[in-house]
């Protein structure tokens, strides 16, 4: 199997796979909704005795055997070669998930580049009655029906949920998000195509 060219290489993608999105966009939201400074309490312990064991652990089979996730179980006891095709599923479906999301950044920022932001306004065709602009305004009248720009650009614009009727009717295909997500699915196959050569730089 190849190895890492440089130690800094295995150290950076290390580092990418510990800290992901989980950690920066929704550690803080759970945390907040759990109790704030009460939750790291619980979350300190888990992961000194939990997290980072099972984390080193991981590395250290991974770097003795030199396998990948499949083989690498068959050789510890040939019956959890399970482990290790749930494993590559559950890597899958994350990859669905987290490159959808990453697709949807990628639509912010092109659509930032407009003269004036599409979500900093209720001028826009998207925008609904019940959209309430609080940009620059000291007195807003907000009610339980208000929605803010930012919430209409993200649900009626970006997702386009209006164009449903629930989990029965989804809808079509939004071709720009559909680009977005093709073009982040592309970057992600040409950083991993050569394996360890390119996914430690990338």
């Amino acid at each position: 199997r190849d190895k890492w060219s440089k130690k800094m290489d295995f150290l950076l993608s290390v580092i990418g796979f510990a800290v992901d999105l989980g950690n920066v966009w929704r550690f803080p939201y759970i945390c907040y909704q759990n109790g704030g400074g009460a939750f790291l309490i619980p979350y300190t312990l888990m992961a000194v005795f939990g997290g980072v064991p099972l984390f080193y652990m991981e590395l250290a089979l991974g770097q003795f055997h030199r396998t990948g996730a499949i083989p690498i179980w068959k050789r510890i006891c040939p019956i959890f070669k399970g482990i290790g095709f749930a494993i590559c599923i559950i890597g899958l479906y994350v990859s669905f998930y987290y490159n959808t999301i990453i697709a949807w950044a990628l639509y912010y920022f092109y659509s930032s580049f407009s003269g004036t932001l599409p979500w900093a306004s209720c001028d826009n065709p998207w925008n609904t009655p019940d959209c309430t602009n609080y940009f620059g305004k000291s007195n807003v009248t907000w009610t339980n029906f208000s929605r803010s720009p930012a919430e209409e650009f993200y649900t009626r614009k970006v997702l386009e949920i209006q164009k449903s009727g629930g989990l029965y009717d989804i809808g079509g295909i939004c071709w720009q998000l559909l680009l977005c997500l093709f073009l982040i699915f592309t970057i992600v196959y040409f950083s991993l195509w050569k394996g360890v050569k390119t996914s430690g730089k990338v």
